[in-house]
């Protein structure tokens, strides 16, 4: 008996060993090194090179700091945004079946396929004075293009794919006879989902919600046409990035990259450690 359990044990062992440990483990660390490590490294070197005082000047100058409040304001607002709709979405997607449903599916991922500069373009017909969409809300005054309202708007279109996608297979998974159990023992409708399904998806919620405010932070191309890029107003962190490039200020454009940098990780690495603490005191 013993002889079999030290089988067993062994067999285990060897299938959690990944065969070529040693040669794939050095072919993921090239690869991690070529295309993070050794670029990034890079942003580091050359800001070390306009001195502290320089650096200081330049993170904290008023142009700059305001960029800021508008890069991470509006990418927080349309990452809530996403979350809200897009926990809808994934919602009916899963629970009904309706006419068009697998078009609408498709349809999903299209941001993901979509060049941004022509997300950028199309946001900005839509939304002009005289767009389909711009012109009733200029009758309300309402103003999309060149404003705040508009980079939210495209940090919410090319972010919302990455929290459907995340809750909605863990929906598809979800076993809906707790739902039933739950119901036997009269809870309502409000108890049910804030008890027993929301619990559930909350870290993917949070996961896909983490996905999107990242990828609106970094955004580009579907703002530079729609936001109007006015200092001090409309213009956010990467187009000022871009901008100091083009005037051959690297130290500048670094600088300035390695603060959106370090704020970024400390924002994912806090999201992160939040779900790892949640799961351990479930």
């Amino acid at each position: 008996m013993e002889e079999a359990v030290e089988i067993q044990q062994k067999i285990y062992r060897k299938k959690k060993v990944l065969p070529g440990f040693g040669i794939t483990f050095g072919f993921m660390m090239i690869y991690l090194s070529l295309i993070m490590l050794i670029p990034l490294s890079t942003i580091f070197i050359t800001t070390a090179g306009i001195g502290w005082e320089e650096f200081w000047k330049v993170i904290t100058d008023k142009r700059v700091v305001e960029s800021y409040k508008l890069s991470y304001g509006a990418s927080f607002i349309a990452a809530v945004i996403d979350a809200a709709f897009g926990f809808l979405t994934a919602w009916v997607l899963v629970r009904y079946n309706f006419p068009g449903k697998k078009i609408v599916d498709s349809m999903v991922d299209l941001p993901f396929a979509l060049p941004t500069a022509i997300a950028g373009i199309s946001l900005t017909a839509v939304f002009a004075s005289d767009g389909f969409i711009g012109q009733p809300l200029s009758y309300l005054g309402i103003e999309v293009i060149f404003t705040e309202l508009g980079i939210i708007i495209a940090l919410a279109f090319v972010g919302l794919p990455f929290v459907i996608r995340t809750v909605q297979p863990v929906l598809e998974e979800f076993d809906q006879a707790v739902e039933e159990a739950a119901a036997t023992l009269n809870a309502n409708r409000f108890q049910i989902f804030s008890k027993v399904i929301f619990p559930s998806i909350r870290p993917a919620l949070i996961t896909g919600t983490t996905l999107s405010f990242a990828r609106a932070l970094g955004e580009y191309g579907s703002i530079i046409f729609i936001s109007g890029n006015l200092p001090l107003k409309t213009e956010i962190t990467p187009v000022l990035i871009m901008s100091k490039l083009e005037q051959y200020d690297y130290g500048g454009a670094t600088a300035i990259s390695i603060v959106m940098l370090l704020t970024s990780f400390i924002i994912l690495f806090s999201i992160n450690f939040y779900q790892w603490w949640s799961n351990r005191h479930k």
